[in-house]
């Protein structure tokens, strides 16, 4: 069942429903490229939490006679943070040091010549819980190209605590896609026609 019936918010010409929320466990965490890796399984088996995305965008502010009027100036996707659990085999440990050594040569103390070089993409799929030994329903997908890491923890051991071991990863990214279900890109549905922005200048003047 996809909604709630005689609950939620009347509304005037609208049954009172609400809706089934996405729920914030369900979810799956995959990466392409990352330490050379076409895949990244081992990764995405040990992950504990992620952030989704955040954009802002950088406010312009232009004194006109008598006001003052803002406009939208540059966005910025910020960082998103990832949690995972350190297993016993290594595998987490092996492919973050592998991501690192990409991005620079500790050893060598020599660095890539582009981001093509180390980049990855990461994928980060909300999913409708489905776990019979089939695919699972996927809700919704934000795609992030462009992907390093900007800081590494490896935690910290502690005697007094017996919660599992993690490493936490920052990643910023260039750029990020987000698809419905149905996979159409939620934020790029419409553009900006030289039309619509002659209009929405006319009804501004």
């Amino acid at each position: 069942m996809g909604s709630l019936t005689k609950f939620g918010v009347p509304v005037a010409g609208a049954t009172s429903t609400v809706l089934m929320p996405k729920l914030s466990y369900r979810f799956r965490v995959e990466f392409n490229g990352m330490g050379g890796q076409t895949n990244a399984n081992s990764l995405t088996h040990q992950i504990q939490s992620v952030t989704r995305p955040t954009i802002s965008h950088e406010p312009i502010t232009l004194d006109v006679y008598n006001s003052r009027v803002y406009l939208a100036g540059k966005h910025t996707w910020e960082p998103i943070t990832i949690v995972v659990r350190d297993d016993i085999e290594g595998g987490v440990i092996s492919l973050v040091d592998k991501q690192m050594q990409n991005q620079i040569d500790h050893h060598e103390q020599s660095a890539p010549r582009a981001g093509a070089q180390y980049k990855f993409t990461t994928k980060i799929e909300t999913l409708d819980g489905t776990n019979a030994g089939s695919e699972p329903g996927i809700l919704d997908t934000w795609e992030l190209s462009g992907c390093f890491f900007t800081n590494v923890s490896f935690g910290e051991n502690d005697y007094s605590n017996s919660a599992p071991a993690t490493v936490t990863m920052t990643i910023q990214y260039d750029n990020a896609k987000h698809t419905d279900e149905a996979d159409t890109n939620l934020l790029n549905t419409q553009s900006i026609s030289d039309t619509t922005l002659a209009t929405s200048t006319a009804g501004n003047s």
